[in-house]
């Protein structure tokens, strides 16, 4: 419980710290994350990735940016009031700034990765699993995206939690870290650097 709480008050300091303290912020943030995964369940049992693992956390990272792709669309199509470009443009320049060297850029997403995925999937996840199976996923997603309502955007927060459902089922699946943070680190790059969706 301390461990969530914890990860709880880094992630929405995080969120509402000015936007120049947001990349430091992110490596204090999932350092926690780390940290508290390794104080909760120690380090995984499973040592190494499969190549199973890591191939599903391709395919899973493609089809997540494909239902981005498709989302996006259907957003600027719509005209859904509240959600729009600008929020969309807020989320990437966090991250992909000209400001950011791309080494910087792909060392924090790295971390973002390896620390969600600790935290998300290998703690929090894993111990639902153990009682409830593959409905984990769903209280796990809802939780990571209750703390984005932190950042006031409402795009952010539902893409966090379809985000983190994809990445429980990836992880499920793929049984084990490997997969879940494969995905989310070859994701995090397609969006972020190689072809961001705007």
């Amino acid at each position: 419980m301390f461990a969530t709480i914890a990860v709880g008050v880094a992630l929405t300091l995080l969120f509402l710290a000015p936007r120049k303290f947001f990349v430091p912020g992110t490596f204090v943030a999932t350092t926690v994350m780390i940290v508290a995964a390794l104080l909760t369940r120690g380090f995984p049992r499973k040592r190494g990735a499969s190549l199973r693992g890591v191939l599903l956390g391709i395919l899973s990272a493609a089809g997540l940016y494909g239902v981005f792709f498709l989302g996006n669309y259907a957003v600027h199509s719509l005209n859904i009031p509240g959600l729009g470009g600008a929020q969309e443009s807020t989320i990437y320049s966090l991250i992909a700034s000209a400001s950011n060297r791309l080494y910087l850029q792909v060392g924090v997403l790295l971390f973002d990765a390896v620390g969600y995925e600790s935290f998300f999937r290998g703690t929090l996840q894993q111990g639902l699993q153990e009682r409830i199976g593959g409905w984990g996923v769903v209280p796990v997603s809802a939780l990571d995206a209750a703390l984005h309502i932190a950042t006031l955007n409402p795009l952010w927060v539902a893409t966090t939690f379809l985000a983190d459902i994809v990445w429980g089922i990836t992880y499920y699946y793929g049984r084990g870290f490997a997969s879940s943070a494969t995905s989310h680190f070859v994701w995090d790059l397609a969006i972020f650097i190689i072809r961001p969706i705007q």
